[in-house]
């Protein structure tokens, strides 16, 4: 089986439409992990993508009558752009089914290159049926994505610009897993030339269809895949590229949300490219391993597989990374409702950069806090932290694993100000440093109750706070004052509709 797909590997075409990306060093990556990382930069396609490899190398091999009648797909995205491209360099027609969830920027990018689009379905499988049966239909040639002979010969001629361009000893390379046509190629291929090197596949928690089919002994179907990788996004994997990974592959490792946006981010800072979440699994996979392992010294490679990311979802990335990487904690605290609470937290927290911080008056007594904080030294200065707010007195709950909380409670922390009396909202800047807000608040003082606190971190220059204070009429002039000598730029928003209407005392 090993040299049947050699000799394929060896024998196929795919150099017309693609290039032979760099095997590129990750200065920063490698000095923190004391291992000499690579990252196949496959983002530097001309689709952005690895997948044109495949689908070139199955479509130059049909024959003349074959490829007259033209091409259909089924893909999330980067296989279609790979198809299109392929079937306009042969000049032939290509129809590609996409599921309806496909970000926008891969449509985009298959009807620039020509090809012939329709959306079915809500995921993969769903327009991977309707694609096989209208190919059927028309007569057309079904360009699998991952599951043909050549298709993943395509793929695995990545391992050989890998082992040319890192010719000394390679001990593990790390793969995302889709379908597994990318690392069934390469898995081959290495095994054949260098069979002491450990290829390590890479999915997602929620869509890890490999993984579970290696564990059951055959080929399962997952109920639901999650979508935040979406070009990974696969129920169930192919039957080629299932038997060559049970014979091939040495482990699977799975990796969740956060950790592949923090890989997003260390792909970023050593290259300065943003790849898709796919495109990112391996490095956060690699990651994973050199911290189990305890290992340093080793050559290690990750295939960066693409780079078709939506620019909306950076948002998501960036709010995650920080989890990702350790270096953020989320906690809800309650403490006593009276002025200087706030105050005497902070304190606890010390100069801590706090990330966020979301308060809303509840009742008279206690007061309930979501806060984040920065991290230097990952879960034993988070522990350590839950264990110093623990020693106040105050009730806290570590919710920076809980997913509900870091995906829609903490911009849930709010509501209207009931039986509220005299708050006023403003809206504060302040510049950015570590101990900022602890500083902000000390300013401000004991005499006026806190009543609607939020600040986020979003790693600017300036800090910004939006407060809810509770001044009594008679104090109005005093406490503009007291803004006022603190220097602080503030603007006040009581008059604000959107204050009014979501959290002002509707009774006021």
């Amino acid at each position: 089986m090993k040299s049947k797909y050699l000799e394929r590997i060896r024998a196929a075409r795919v150099y017309d439409v693609a290039i032979e990306t760099p095997l590129e060093p990750a200065k920063r990556l490698s000095r923190r992990l004391d291992n000499s990382v690579f990252f196949k930069r496959e983002d530097l396609q001309p689709i952005f993508s690895f997948k044109l490899r495949g689908a070139y190398n199955k479509i130059i091999n049909l024959s003349d009558a074959e490829a007259a009648k033209g091409v259909i797909c089924a893909s999330a995205g980067n296989h279609a752009q790979g198809v299109a491209l392929a079937a306009r360099t042969r000049g032939i027609p290509a129809y590609i089914v996409m599921p309806r969830n496909t970000p926008p920027i891969k449509v985009e990018a298959v009807r620039d290159l020509g090809g012939h689009i329709e959306l079915v379905g809500d995921d993969f499988d769903a327009a991977y049926e309707y694609a096989v049966s209208y190919g059927r239909q028309h007569a057309l040639t079904f360009v699998h994505p991952f599951d043909d002979p050549e298709v993943i010969a395509g793929q695995g001629t990545v391992a050989i610009e890998i082992i040319k361009q890192h010719p000394s000893p390679i001990d593990a390379v790390f793969v995302p897993i889709g379908g597994g046509g990318l690392i069934a190629g390469i898995a081959c291929y290495f095994k054949a030339v260098s069979p002491t090197t450990r290829i390590i596949g890479v999915e997602p928690i929620d869509a890890a269809s490999m993984h579970a089919s290696l564990q059951a002994g055959e080929r399962v179907t997952l109920e639901r895949v999650g979508i935040f990788a979406d070009g990974v996004a696969v129920k169930r994997v192919g039957e080629e590229t299932f038997k060559l990974a049970k014979a091939y592959v040495d482990e699977i490792i799975l990796v969740s949300t956060d950790e592949a946006c923090a890989a997003i981010q260390d792909i970023f800072e050593d290259t300065r490219a943003i790849v898709e979440p796919a495109g990112a699994l391996a490095v956060a996979g690699l990651k994973k391993w050199v911290a189990r392992e305890k290992v340093t010294g080793k050559s290690l490679v990750t295939l960066n597989c693409g780079a078709n990311m939506n620019f909306d979802r950076l948002r998501h990335v960036a709010e995650r990374a920080d989890i990702g990487q350790s270096r953020e904690a989320l906690f809800a605290v309650e403490i006593d409702e009276a002025p200087g609470s706030f105050l005497a937290f902070c304190k606890t927290i010390g100069n801590r950069s706090v990330t966020e911080f979301n308060y809303r008056y509840a009742d008279k007594q206690r007061a309930k806090i979501f806060v984040g904080l920065a991290l230097t030294n990952g879960a034993i200065e988070r522990e350590q932290v839950r264990t110093a707010i623990s020693a106040t007195g105050c009730s806290v709950v570590d919710l920076t694993d809980n997913e509900v909380a870091k995906l829609h409670v903490r911009y849930m922390v709010g509501g209207p100000g009931r039986s509220l009396k005299d708050e006023r909202l403003f809206r504060f800047e302040f510049p950015e440093r570590p101990g900022a807000l602890l500083r902000f608040l000390t300013a401000v003082g004991n005499r006026w109750n806190i009543s609607l606190f939020h600040y986020r971190n979003h790693g600017s220059d300036y800090g910004r706070v939006l407060a809810g204070i509770q001044v009594p009429t008679e104090g109005s002039n005093e406490f503009r004052a007291h803004l006022d000598e603190l220097g602080f730029n503030y603007i006040e928003e009581t008059d604000n509709p959107a204050y009014r209407i979501f959290l002002g005392n509707p009774d006021a």
